[in-house]
């Protein structure tokens, strides 16, 4: 091959790849409420020892026949009686199952936050299936005309939040909207990316998208000995705001001040997704509470926002159980400390694939 043509060719090369890049904007908080970076690595801006203002610790799955299941919590579904909302928010939600939801916003804006749509990115889901690890039904809810989605929201990058498969279905039309560090995971197609740092807001039509802090981590490559990226992008929740309502999804995160935090920025919350599951473990349970809401916690976590409405999530059928006892247990939990915990939040229980208007 002559100099000239090999030239030629890593020019075409060269355009193409240009050509197939993705448009990432960094927005930085310069306040001190921002993130903090520590030799390449985001810091918990919550550490420490916990104190919990709730502790179940017998008897936290009664029976109740408001959960009808095929086996022991396990295969379920509400059938019990909601409350009678009294907030009038204007969102459209639809809990796609874990921690998957569709919003729709009162301007009628299409958002989805952390959708993962079938099993775990490859090579996870080989190295589960290798080692009979967890496994996830497929959700049965669909989203209609993914194309028209406005925004896609991701809280992290664990594997049950964040599936590069699903991105290339939703396509390159909508925005993406991640935390600081993140856009180096997608795939270079024409991705319009916004990395967002803690307390940063961006606007999409009419709604403010505010980036909030939760207490989590954040890793997706791990190579025994050789390499990790714990850290290295951020990680967080999402607050919604238009026509002065607020709709507020946790992500992944355990019980901290975070969430008074949160309500001191941005006041009252009307409608709260919190989740309320992957917090048991048999060896590790602290560790476990530590980076996930018990459902007493989300209890806890809904009245330092001071939630009117909280839709609780990370049970279901079409969940992987990571840290549960079964399909349902985090559920007949919460039922369980809804009736022992005092709260002027309105829980609403959802079955997944459901829709509420609120």
């Amino acid at each position: 091959m002559s100099s000239r043509y090999k030239l030629a060719l890593c020019a075409v090369i060269t355009l193409l790849a240009g050509c197939a890049s993705n448009k990432i904007t960094t927005i930085n908080n310069l306040n001190a409420d921002g993130a903090s970076l520590k030799q390449g690595r985001y810091i918990n801006r919550y550490p420490g020892n916990k104190t919990y203002p709730y502790s179940c610790e017998e008897n936290c799955y009664p029976p109740t026949d408001d959960i009808h299941c095929e086996s022991d919590m396990e295969q379920c579904q509400y059938r019990g009686k909601n409350p009678k909302l009294t907030t009038h928010s204007g969102y459209q939600i639809h809990w796609l199952g874990h921690a998957s939801f569709e919003i729709k916003t009162p301007s009628g804006k299409r958002f989805l936050f952390d959708p993962v749509f079938g099993e775990f990115d490859w090579p996870v889901n080989w190295a589960f299936q290798m080692a009979n690890g967890f496994e996830r039904q497929s959700p049965k809810s669909k989203v209609q005309n993914l194309s028209d989605v406005d925004a896609v929201l991701y809280s992290h990058l664990h594997y049950d939040h964040f599936n590069k498969h699903d991105i290339a279905l939703i396509g390159n039309k909508p925005k993406y909207l991640v935390p600081l560090n993140f856009a180096k995971h997608f795939d270079r197609n024409h991705y319009t990316i916004h990395e967002m740092d803690w307390f940063t807001t961006h606007l999409v039509a009419q709604t403010k998208i505010h980036f909030v802090p939760a207490h989590h981590f954040n890793s997706r490559i791990w190579v025994p000995f050789l390499y990790n990226d714990d850290n290295q992008a951020l990680w967080g929740g999402w607050v919604l705001e238009e026509n002065g309502k607020t709709l507020f999804f946790a992500g992944d995160t355990g019980y901290s001040d975070h969430f008074k935090d949160i309500q001191r920025q941005y006041g009252d919350i009307d409608v709260c997704l919190l989740p309320i599951a992957s917090y048991f473990h048999q060896e590790h349970e602290t560790w476990y509470r530590y980076v996930h809401t018990r459902p007493e916690d989300a209890i806890a976590a809904a009245n330092d926002l001071n939630c009117k409405v909280t839709i609780p999530w990370g049970y279901g059928n079409a969940s992987w159980q990571m840290g549960d006892h079964s399909s349902h247990s985090a559920l007949f939990r919460l039922l369980h400390t809804l009736k022992i915990i005092e709260t002027d939040s309105q829980f609403y229980i959802m079955n997944e694939g459901e829709r509420l208007f609120l």
